[in-house]
């Protein structure tokens, strides 16, 4: 894939990576001399509408929130072929799959995680929001400082990234389309007339706890 010199007013650096509908580059903002990262949607699904309109959702989701835990939406802006884009805060300390992917963790390290997790989601459902995919690749670090538990490193912060899934609770009913990771997602995302709720997260986190938790994990 050929990076494009320019998106919008941001020099492209490099590729991030490519989802099924989305593709991230590294950007860099020559006015505030900062690197940010660019999510463009696919050009395969760029005349689809209801796939556009989840795409935008995402970044009025989190511009909206605009909370620490998640990741933040600095603008959006449309490509000279209509595709639109969002300008999001890089995570420059890479996701949980990358760290994963590395050999296990120390449990302690792991249960701290689990709990900076669990209170990103809890971000979520006090704004009535259901993020129905939590896996490894949608967990990212940013530098910054954390909340002091004694175990996290000071000066990285946790982020729960990837809501183009979500939907508010008021919307959330049978109607929604199938949503979601296998191996993550809960049972009832396999079921076209089930609801789904807070609960789908519930179970979410319970299985990003097995996989940082499971038989590997360092002591």
């Amino acid at each position: 894939m050929t990076a494009p010199a320019q998106i919008g007013p941001y020099r492209i650096e490099r590729l991030l990576g490519v989802g099924s509908f989305a593709t991230v580059w590294l950007g860099h903002d020559g006015t505030l001399d900062c690197h940010v990262a660019i999510k463009v949607l696919a050009e395969n699904w760029s005349h689809d509408l209801r796939v556009r309109e989840r795409f935008l959702d995402e970044a009025r989701l989190l511009r909206w929130l605009d909370h620490d835990r998640l990741v933040r939406v600095h603008a959006v802006g449309e490509l000279a072929d209509g595709r639109p884009y969002s300008v999001m805060a890089w995570a420059d300390g890479g996701s949980l799959r990358d760290r994963l992917a590395r050999g296990p963790l120390p449990v302690a390290t792991a249960l701290w995680l689990l709990g900076e997790i669990a209170a990103g989601v809890t971000v979520l459902h006090r704004h009535g929001v259901v993020h129905r995919d939590l896996t490894p690749g949608n967990i990212l670090f940013r530098s910054g400082p954390a909340a002091a538990t004694g175990v996290g490193r000071a000066d990285e912060r946790v982020l729960i990234a990837d809501l183009g899934l979500a939907k508010a609770l008021a919307a959330a009913s049978g109607l929604t389309a199938r949503a979601g990771t296998p191996g993550y997602m809960a049972p009832e995302q396999d079921d076209p007339l089930a609801v789904v709720d807070t609960r789908a997260d519930v179970f979410g986190l319970g299985r990003l706890g097995v996989r940082l938790l499971g038989a590997g994990a360092g002591r």
